[in-house]
């Protein structure tokens, strides 16, 4: 899940594509492939990973593909028939991505291998691509050096998705169980904040129009979205 900033527009990856939102119904953009991972590098301009839909020549696994007309059409980066990214995160320093090994690359082109502590269910970099977080089954884990290595953040919450607020230093993380946390120091202390009933499918946290931080999440009861990291959370849509 993540915001287009050319629009606003909010995008959901699936099993059977890309969706935008929409209040008429979500409408799906581009060809059917089987997104696993997916990230919003820019304006328009979006990476994806995961396996080829029936009507698409691209390869089993696709690797780490491109669009830049919004999802419309999509091309082949690199790693083709190699990677399927469960776990993507962008950043002006590159790309990194979890395919059963964590892979990293400035370009998309050419990748090296991080070691990392945990398999990590979700990834998340600040824009600059200095901090990363990951959400394991040990724990949240922390890189102040872009992946390069990693540590357990203490007392964290045994988190399944989380993502950085547009401030940089806020991160926001919601739980198996539906719980929403934030931490306003970079992952070093959580706070509970809102209970979204449900177990989360997806997030993203971005910049709103308005400018405050915004938080989006997708569970198997709605779509839900919150300005104050999950302390007061609105209902867009039952799903």
């Amino acid at each position: 899940m993540a915001v287009d900033p050319a629009d606003d527009s909010v995008y959901l990856a699936a099993h059977a594509g890309l969706y935008r939102l929409s209040a008429d119904g979500d409408v799906r953009v581009g060809p059917e492939i089987d997104l696993m991972g997916f990230a919003v590098v820019g304006p328009g301009h979006f990476i994806a990973s995961g396996h080829p839909g029936p009507a698409t020549d691209l390869p089993q696994p696709v690797g780490l593909i491109e669009s830049t007309d919004g999802g419309q059409t999509w091309q082949v980066l690199s790693r083709a028939g190699e990677s399927d990214f469960h776990a993507l995160a962008s950043s002006s320093a590159g790309v990194l991505g979890f395919d059963g090994s964590l892979l990293s690359s400035a370009d998309g082109s050419t990748w090296q291998r991080r070691e990392i502590l945990a398999p990590p269910a979700s990834l998340a970099a600040t824009a600059d691509g200095t901090r990363v977080l990951a959400t394991t089954d040990q724990g949240v884990l922390l890189s102040t050096d872009g992946g390069v290595s990693w540590s357990v953040a203490a007392g964290s919450p045994l988190l399944q998705l989380v993502d950085w607020a547009p401030d940089g230093r806020t991160a926001v993380g919601v739980d198996p169980a539906g719980i929403v946390w934030s931490s306003p120091d970079s992952g070093a202390s959580w706070t509970e904040q809102g209970d979204l009933g449900a177990a989360p499918q997806a997030m993203d946290v971005s910049a709103s129009p308005d400018g405050r931080s915004r938080l989006l999440v997708v569970t198997g009861a709605a779509v839900v979205e919150s300005f104050d990291n999950g302390r007061t959370i609105t209902e867009l849509r039952s799903n």
